[in-house]
């Protein structure tokens, strides 16, 4: 059996938020507390959880958006894209500027991005808005030309924060059957999703987490039965 490759390592990670707990009081409140797992070449890997665990940041601090306040997350030379709704565009810069912006960031030139452009504009099917300032958009359309440009760009590992589950039904389908690809490609993705039909389909393992911690890393239909009985969900 051939030998997983580390992509990336979540190793004792903890972080923290200061909340308003009463009048001129403050408390720290921390979504995550000492979480651990790996990320290796060429897996998906599924993210579950219950509303405001902290799935979202902890993609951020995948990401290097975010810093823990404790632990650390070790990078072994990848290139990270995170495709989450409102994260890393600019409001008052048009769509096609937010792509060339978001893939000038994770490393390419803007001669390389504006290349590209037409086949983000293809992708993500917004051609009469491209050129319209971002804060016009749905929110369907900013999950558009953030999925059609974070394809594009080709990351070795792409995080994607409950995108597959916006717009119309077309680009739910046309995305789905793209990142189908991905995963065939052996891209490593890393996939946040409520929707259990894609994590169980789409997914190798799954991380499972509850109250800011782990409660399980592994085998996705485990992972998914173990989540039903701790929840009183059942997933077919």
């Amino acid at each position: 059996m051939r030998e997983r490759q580390l992509a990336i390592g979540v190793n004792s990670v903890s972080l923290s938020y200061l909340v308003r707990s009463g009048f001129l009081k403050w408390s720290r409140y921390y979504p995550l507390r000492n979480i651990s797992f790996d990320i290796f070449r060429g897996e998906t890997l599924g993210v579950i959880g219950r509303n405001g665990v902290g799935k979202s940041s902890l993609l951020r601090m995948i990401a290097g958006i975010v810093e823990p306040d404790a632990g650390e997350v070790v990078n072994c030379g990848v290139s990270v894209s995170l495709q989450a709704l409102g994260v890393g565009f600019v409001p008052h810069l048009t769509g096609r500027e937010n792509a060339i912006l978001s893939g000038m960031l994770m490393g390419f030139s803007k001669r390389e991005m504006e290349s590209k452009m037409g086949a983000i504009i293809e992708f993500s099917g917004i051609e009469d808005f491209i050129d319209q300032p971002l804060r016009v958009y749905s929110a369907g359309m900013k999950a558009r030309i953030g999925f059609a440009t974070a394809i594009q760009a080709d990351p070795d590992v792409l995080l994607i924060d409950e995108v597959l589950g916006v717009g119309d039904d077309e680009f739910r389908v046309k995305s789905l059957g793209m990142m189908k690809n991905i995963i065939r490609s052996d891209k490593t993705v890393v996939l946040v999703s409520h929707q259990i039909n894609i994590i169980k389909e789409l997914c190798d393992r799954v991380v499972w987490i509850e109250d800011g911690l782990v409660r399980f890393v592994g085998e996705t239909q485990e992972a998914l039965a173990q989540y039903a009985v701790n929840t009183s969900k059942e997933f077919r």
